[in-house]
């Protein structure tokens, strides 16, 4: 057998990050500083370099290394992109709640935070069954250790055993599935897996059974009912800055294993799947928006808001194929990815305020701290209202445009029913999320206590609010740059 040189150019921002969280590990060693500064400023400038690294090495085309168990495309270095961004934002909005809290300001956090970034962008570029098992892992295993470092707290101990364990069990439900598909195509390969089902060989009874094995793991990396037990217990226990991460990120890279997964690779069962998914979003959107009405926690309320968010996203992941047509695909596909990039700049608005208000020794989480807000400050009200807003689909923000899109996806492919059923629980969702809002500008505060934040997350906050007031208003450039990145990376 011979050996082929892999090209590794193509995966040469996943080394850079690699090697450059190993030498942040090491130097963090010799940091005396208590703030782990130096750390922080490595950790910041890693991620600016991999974009960096990303965009020189982008070359628009669909490439393959490592035995095809790799690609580079466009929609891999668009997704990434986005990736650093909110890992970016990420670290600057929790740099002050890290250092309000001596147990969690350690460079361990900002090295977790380079792996779990890493194991998204294998997930990402994955064009093979076992690199998509092992980002899946290298994210979770970093999320796990992340959600556990306050180690002074039962709660936060709690749910990284809760997540753990839960983990645990969705990773054997995927490898389960994997060697099923394995042993009905005889192949691990994604594109390898596509040709032969195109081809007719397989069996179809054995690649059924792997079907639901493979749609159940990956619907607990996305948080879907029935799969969701772990959201609302990790997003409570776990440090808000982590709880940011969780909620921000990682979505990203689970939407691009869904396309890899089921676009790329299984296409031609899409009847399957397509079913699969409509019901895991009906439950998804059900289950999220009745049980967030009943939460007075706002991270709980959040976790539950997620659960039908992504709930909402699997309607385009579902409508893109109608009767084995596969015209409107990318109409389809392009929403879902538009919904999930929106999804997450509105996410990171929320925990950011959420963060802002949290100070040293209080945790800013539960609805009633919010109360009086804008007369506390109004301008970080007015960002949280946009926040809201956006995430119950009000006009004109960009939340708004996504769900409208999805919509339209949905009724294009004849399931007029469906988009009935999401707009009815949109509006439940709605109730709750006016429900922030009228705190914040109609009940009395409860503290009077300043809002402290370094310039930096100012800036970014600001930054963040106005994104999804001027790409509400704006949306066609962000759709432009979905729909164009899946043109040229799906292959069927």
């Amino acid at each position: 057998m011979q050996f082929v040189v892999p090209e590794l150019r193509i995966a040469s921002a996943e080394i850079f990050v690699l090697a450059m969280a190993c030498a942040i590990l090491i130097v963090n060693l010799f940091v005396k500083d208590k703030n782990r500064t130096v750390t922080y400023v490595l950790t910041q400038l890693a991620l600016v370099g991999a974009a960096v690294v990303t965009f020189a090495t982008s070359t628009g085309q669909v490439s393959y290394t490592f035995s095809n168990m790799f690609v580079s495309d466009l929609m891999g270095d668009l997704l990434k992109f986005l990736v650093y961004i909110s890992v970016i934002v990420v670290l600057f909005y929790s740099r002050t709640y890290i250092l309000d809290r001596p147990e969690m300001a350690r460079g361990e956090f900002y090295v977790l935070s380079l792996f779990a970034t890493l194991g998204m962008m294998v997930m990402i570029s994955a064009s093979h069954f076992l690199t998509v098992y092992i980002g899946i892992e290298m994210l979770s295993l970093a999320l796990y250790a992340m959600v556990a470092m306050n180690r002074n707290s039962v709660a936060s101990t709690e749910a990284a055993m809760k997540y753990f364990v839960l983990g645990a069990l969705a990773s054997g439900l995927l490898l389960y599935g994997i060697s099923m598909l394995y042993g009905a195509t005889g192949t691990l390969e994604i594109p390898a897996l596509a040709a032969r089902l195109f081809s007719g060989e397989g069996n179809g009874i054995i690649l059924s059974f792997g079907l639901v094995f493979v749609i159940a793991g990956i619907a607990f990396k996305l948080g879907v009912v029935p799969f969701h037990m772990w959201i609302p217990d990790v997003y409570h226990g776990a440090p808000t800055a982590v709880t940011l991460f969780i909620a921000s990120a990682p979505k990203l890279a689970a939407f691009a294993v869904v396309i890899r997964v089921l676009v790329s690779g299984l296409i031609v069962a899409s009847r399957d799947w397509q079913m699969m998914l409509i019901i895991l979003s009906v439950l998804s959107m059900a289950v999220g928006n009745f049980a967030a009405i009943a939460q007075t926690n706002i991270k709980r309320m959040l976790a539950y808001s997620a659960i039908s968010h992504m709930g909402f996203m699997l309607l385009g992941m579902a409508t893109g194929v109608i009767m084995g047509d596969v015209r409107f695909i990318f109409n389809a596909y392009s929403s879902a990815m538009f919904y999930v990039v929106t999804y997450v700049l509105a996410s990171l608005g929320a925990f950011g305020t959420i963060l802002l208000l949290s100070r040293a020794g209080f945790e800013s989480d539960e609805i009633s701290d919010f109360a009086g807000l804008n007369k506390r400050n109004s301008w970080y009200a007015a960002i949280m209202m946009m926040m809201m807003f956006s995430l119950a689909g009000i006009p004109f923000f960009v939340g708004f445009f996504a769900k409208l899109s999805v919509l339209q996806a949905v009724v294009a492919a004849g399931h007029l029913w469906l988009a009935l059923v999401a707009v009815f629980f949109s509006l439940v969702g709605a109730y709750y999320y006016l429900r922030i809002v009228k705190v914040m500008y109609f009940d009395p505060p409860t503290s009077t206590a300043p809002i402290e934040a370094p310039m930096d997350a100012k800036v970014l906050m600001s930054a963040n609010g106005l994104a999804v007031a001027l790409i509400g208003i704006f949306p066609n450039g962000l759709m432009m740059l979905c729909a164009t990145s899946l043109t040229g990376s799906i292959v069927f």
